[in-house]
């Protein structure tokens, strides 16, 4: 299989290679609003899923032709729930000094053994979507044995040991947490956590249910005025535009359509080409049958068939 994805156009992070350590779709939680579908295996303990070192030896490959802005830890599933993922953190900064992020639900940070994992890489990229049990629930689905004290009490606990950055994702859903009481719970919590960075999010692409509904802009300036200096809105902020020597650009798309849906807006903006040249080609992988086209708040998404 491969591990190495993109390179992928980052909200947070510009141009990013994904690492992808996880089956899919293994994961802690089954979440209303995740772009990459339902959870297949729903589960919190950890193992060493895939070969660390072909991991590193597809990356070495790809970094000879292309050097990202970061080498994201994410993909199709928790990356967290990967037994090596420090050994991967560690064998990335011996060959590159490109920075390291792990996209990940935090689910697992009250393990001390997760915690201790994941110190080497230089941005986590967390979620945190309530300060309610209940609301955790409707929310995640998590695996049984998970449950929102232990999690914000390991995000705590990661931020006295971590020297990196974090970057806490704050996922918005309409009618579900976004409250005045939600976030006055939420903002508690998270001055507790203290995060470099408070980064608010709502749903942008088709999500696994079509109960997880998107906040509008001017909700979303309200909750970041909320919040205070450190908030920040990543949902829809503009694709940075950069130059690179792909492999090709339809092997690209393709990698990046396993993971997440593509709009043709983003293929031209990650491969500098026009937009209706963008849309002629996923048009073309459309008619073969190598992509499906999916609407979502009145644009159209591509994914793999």
């Amino acid at each position: 299989m491969s591990y190495v994805f993109g390179p992928v156009p980052s909200r947070r992070l510009g141009l990013s290679l994904g690492v992808d350590l996880i089956p899919a779709k293994t994961c802690t939680f089954d979440c209303l609003y995740c772009q990459v579908g339902r959870t297949t295996k729903k589960t919190v303990r950890t193992k060493a899923f895939v070969p660390a070192q072909e991991v590193i030896d597809e990356l070495k490959k790809r970094l000879e032709i292309f050097t990202p802005d970061a080498i994201t830890l994410s993909g199709s599933g928790e990356p967290t729930l990967y037994s090596k993922i420090d050994q991967v953190i560690a064998a990335i900064k011996r060959i590159t000094d490109t920075k390291i992020a792990i996209l990940t639900n935090g689910s697992l940070f009250g393990q001390a053994a997760v915690r201790r994992r994941v110190a080497g890489a230089d941005i986590i990229m967390p979620t945190l979507t309530t300060a309610f049990e209940e609301t955790f629930k409707t929310i995640h689905r998590p695996h049984p044995e998970l449950h929102l004290k232990s999690i914000i009490e390991g995000l705590k606990r990661l931020r006295q040991i971590y020297d990196g950055q974090i970057f806490l994702e704050v996922f918005l859903l309409a009618q579900i947490n976004d409250s005045q009481e939600e976030l006055e719970g939420l903002k508690k919590v998270i001055d507790e956590i203290s995060p470099d960075k408070i980064q608010l999010n709502t749903v942008v692409r088709p999500p696994a249910e079509q109960s997880a509904i998107s906040l509008d802009m001017e909700r979303l300036k309200e909750i970041r005025d909320f919040f205070g200096e450190k908030a920040e809105i990543i949902a829809e902020t503009p694709l940075r535009k950069r130059r690179g020597q792909y492999d090709t650009i339809v092997a690209s798309i393709l990698e990046m359509a396993k993971r997440r849906p593509l709009r043709a807006s983003d293929i031209a903006t990650l491969f500098n080409m026009p937009l209706q040249a963008a849309e002629g080609l996923v048009k073309g992988l459309e008619i073969k049958g190598t992509l499906r086209q999916q609407e979502h708040l009145g644009e159209m998404y591509y994914m793999l068939e």
